[in-house]
């Protein structure tokens, strides 16, 4: 799908819950889901592994974002185009207080940043973020210390995947508040499900990011999968503990939309216990 809009272009792809033949109940809840792999490759369509089972799971449509990627298009192209996605499925008549916003990876970042801009500029936030193996440090020093301290991620160096971001930042100042987010950035924001494997370099990252939403007041479930890799929900084919992730963060998502349906959103942190 590809669509122009007074907020900029919109491409992606729904994925629709088994049996569905089109995008609808858009009364019930949406997913926006956010691929990663460091802004700079990867779409809606590699990523269909998950998208196509938070659908069935959450019994909701869920549409992927395909944001403009680094080298071509650098920092905040994709941040604009997730915020586009945003506003255009609220003006299909989608509640801004019945969407879900998801992501892996550097999808992470960009949902932390959407929810922060809607915020800032006086929006209805989002019902809730589910999280895989988020990055947060774009500075990449937690992963560093990571590797030194812990151990390497068997996927991934972060020397590696500070040259792919180094593609996405440009000329950015790493240091702005769009990129290096703190209590502040996520004040106000959630409730709010991280996953990470214990076994990868971003695992600091989603423990750091939980962190920030506690010392910001908000809710948060963060869960360390021992032995896992980077975003291994994409492995639900195969390895049992991606399945199991995927459930849990299915049932966040209905918490989300269900319990307290077109709501304020800081009514439905209430309902979801932190760790």
């Amino acid at each position: 799908m590809d669509v122009a809009t007074g907020a900029g272009r919109v491409r992606g792809e729904w994925a629709l819950p088994a049996g569905a033949e089109g995008p609808a109940r858009l009364d019930e809840g949406v997913l926006l889901y956010l691929h990663g792999s460091a802004f700079a490759v990867a779409s809606a369509r590699t990523h269909r592994g998950i998208t196509s089972r938070l659908a069935t799971a959450t019994g909701r449509p869920v549409f992927a974002c395909d944001y403009r990627l680094a080298p071509t298009h650098r920092f905040p192209a994709a941040a604009q185009d997730v915020a586009a996605a945003h506003a255009w499925l609220v003006a299909q008549g989608v509640d801004a207080r019945r969407i879900v916003v998801a992501g892996d990876s550097a999808g992470g970042h960009l949902a932390v940043d959407l929810g922060a801009t809607l915020r800032d500029a006086g929006e209805q936030l989002p019902a809730g973020f589910a999280l895989f193996s988020p990055l947060i440090d774009l500075s990449l020093d937690r992963a560093r210390h990571r590797e030194r301290a812990v151990m390497p991620d068997p996927m991934l160096s972060a020397d590696r995947a500070a040259r792919l971001l180094a593609h996405h930042l440009g000329e950015a100042d790493p240091t702005s508040p769009r990129l290096r987010f703190d209590a502040a950035t996520v004040h106000g924001l959630g409730p709010f499900l991280i996953h990470a494997g214990g076994a990868e370099m971003l695992a600091d990252d989603a423990t750091h990011l939980a962190d920030l939403v506690r010392a910001a007041g908000g809710r948060v479930q963060l869960r360390i999968w021992p032995g896992q890799v980077h975003v291994f929900q994409a492995l639900s084919a195969v390895l049992p503990e991606a399945s199991v992730a995927l459930a849990e963060a299915a049932a966040f998502v209905r918490v989300c939309l269900d319990e307290q349906p077109a709501t304020d959103v800081r009514a439905i942190a209430g309902e979801v216990a932190a760790p």
